[in-house]
């Protein structure tokens, strides 16, 4: 094994080449056991500013379900002429159950969804950058293993006014995470924002989501001007939702790791009319549906089939409005009388 020098800590890996040129034998001396979701991952690494990573995106989380662990490593190395610039934002590519996410060739991570693993490799400047680290490595590995082999991941915020569970559905720009977090903020209980999974061994319509994090665009500070000031995620400021805030920075909004979905609700915020909801078919809504449900899992149109089925158990809405009260007090008046 190459030993890490502990006041380093990053590999250099131009002065081990000769010995290990894949870095195949290198230690990763430190582990920790995550839970992102409540499915257990056991990360093994070479920096502690990995672990520290990971805490704060996953520390909060206790296990929840009964899996062996899925694995993740990320080493780091030294940076080539000690560059402190950070990459362009990450590629994503997959063929035969095996997916790559590669910024340049000494940033990238892999998952192979067959074996359950995913490694890669970081330098040292993204080591020391733990919101690009994170949203582009760590909680994206940890994340697809987590959808391709024990959730399917659903591209919905989850909140749960008065106990009874909703999925927000729409396309990228519907309006999802504005209407959650200013639900929240008016009493519904926030599960996620923006990513809702339902575990692949249930019957139920059971959803867990990230209710520790909430992530925005930057143009939400003209509705809430309390992220104003807020950090953006490098590399992402001008087409991802960028400004994180943690809900425990959020005061007086309930949160909860589940619910159990009741209805499915798609937005439409630039309703011309008169504001409603209205009931809408199962078939309308299908592709959308199909194309937002991430599965990479070995025979995942099987997979699919079944979480479709269960989601199908619930009501499905559409939300027609413009002015963002009137939207949360129609879906208190749904959750409160069922109609």
């Amino acid at each position: 094994m190459v030993k890490i020098e502990e006041e380093i800590l990053a590999i250099d890996a131009e002065a081990i080449y000769a010995e290990d040129p894949l870095l195949s034998k290198v230690d990763f001396p430190l582990q920790s056991t995550i839970f992102p979701l409540g499915f257990p991952v056991r990360l093994s690494t070479n920096s502690p500013a990995v672990l520290e990573a990971a805490k704060i995106s996953w520390g909060c989380f206790k296990q929840k379900f009964e899996h062996p662990p899925l694995e993740l490593r990320i080493g780091v190395t030294k940076d080539k002429n000690n560059s402190a610039d950070l990459p362009p934002a990450p590629t994503v590519r997959m063929q035969w159950g095996q997916l790559v996410n590669i910024a340049d060739a000494n940033n990238f991570v892999t998952i192979d969804f067959k074996a359950g693993r995913s490694f890669g490799w970081i330098t040292q400047s993204i080591a020391e950058s733990p919101r690009y680290l994170r949203y582009y490595f760590l909680d994206s590995a940890a994340l697809g293993l987590v959808s391709g082999l024990r959730a399917g991941c659903l591209h919905a915020a989850c909140v749960s006014p008065f106990g009874r569970g909703m999925l927000l559905c729409g396309n990228t720009g519907a309006g999802k995470s504005t209407l959650a977090y200013a639900g929240a903020r008016a009493g519904w209980t926030l599960v996620c924002d923006d990513a809702s999974f339902m575990p692949l061994d249930r019957e139920d319509r059971l959803v867990v989501g990230n209710y520790h994090r909430l992530r925005f665009r930057s143009s939400a500070v003209q509705l809430f001007p309390e992220l104003e000031g807020r950090a953006i995620t490098p590399r992402v400021a001008s087409s991802k939702p960028t400004i994180e805030v943690p809900t425990l920075e959020v005061p007086d909004i309930t949160t909860a790791d589940s619910a159990v979905v009741d209805y499915l609700i798609f937005l439409n915020r630039n309703w011309a009319g008169s504001p409603e909801i209205t009931p809408i078919s199962r078939q309308a809504v299908l592709p959308w549906l199909k194309r937002s449900l991430t599965f990479t899992a070995v025979n995942s149109q099987t997979v699919q089939d079944d979480v479709l089925r269960r989601l199908f158990d619930a009501q499905v809405l559409e939300l027609r409005y413009q002015d963002l009260n009137w939207a949360i007090d129609r879906l208190n008046t749904l959750a409160q009388t069922g109609y």
